[in-house]
């Protein structure tokens, strides 16, 4: 609760956490509010994503969503006809607020950056919205994300625009690309993440083939 000055000092303090620990006990305090101040805040990233996602991505497969949240995407894609969700991530507060909404399938803790628990080839698909940003799942993650997507899968996931160009994800998907483990089908245009605020921060979507 609370005003919009109060939001952004919340989503702010998000973006300046200092490790793991510190993010995971934010978020865990801020789950039961976390969707109203975001979306207050105008967030527009998890419809823009499910955008590009209903393009690209065929419904029917197995999918993971990294980094769930509270589960705001898979709220979208489930009314979309994706009914076989996987979630992850590192707050059991959000995964709780995810869980409620009854669109994913398995819901397990794990931390983008390092080995996740999956098979290698285990989806046709993965996508991520909101966590490839300031202080949170450094561009290392996609080695993980492509090693559990089967070849011709999809991965489809939001950056923020400065953090691509100066977090070394620009290098680093660039680097998977030359590597012959993905290549690039869409980047999108930059848009404002959270229209509502005094000052936001663009972001892009960005759609990969797993090769």
């Amino acid at each position: 609760m609370g005003d919009s000055t109060e939001r952004e000092q919340r989503l702010n303090r998000v973006y300046a956490a200092q490790g793991t620990d510190d993010i995971e006990q934010i978020y865990d305090e801020w789950a039961d509010d976390y969707e109203e101040d975001v979306f207050t805040l105008g967030y527009t990233v998890p419809g823009v994503a499910a955008g590009f996602i209903g393009r690209h991505v065929p419904p029917g497969g197995k999918a993971l969503d990294a980094a769930v949240g509270t589960g705001a995407l898979g709220d979208i894609l489930r009314v979309l006809d994706y009914s076989d969700l996987t979630g992850i991530d590192l707050s059991e507060g959000m995964m709780r607020r995810a869980r409620a909404k009854g669109a994913y399938s398995d819901l397990r803790r794990m931390m983008l950056g390092e080995p996740l628990d999956f098979p290698d080839d285990a989806f046709d698909a993965c996508f991520s919205v909101g966590v490839f940003t300031e202080g949170h799942a450094p561009p290392e993650s996609f080695d993980e994300l492509v090693r559990v997507v089967r070849p011709g899968g999809w991965m489809v996931f939001s950056v923020r625009a400065d953090v691509y160009e100066n977090g070394g994800f620009r290098e680093k998907q660039q680097a998977l690309e030359d590597e012959g483990k993905w290549w690039l089908v869409r980047m999108s245009d930059a848009f404002t993440m959270f229209p509502a605020m005094e000052t936001s921060h663009d972001g892009r979507i960005f759609v990969y083939q797993i090769s």
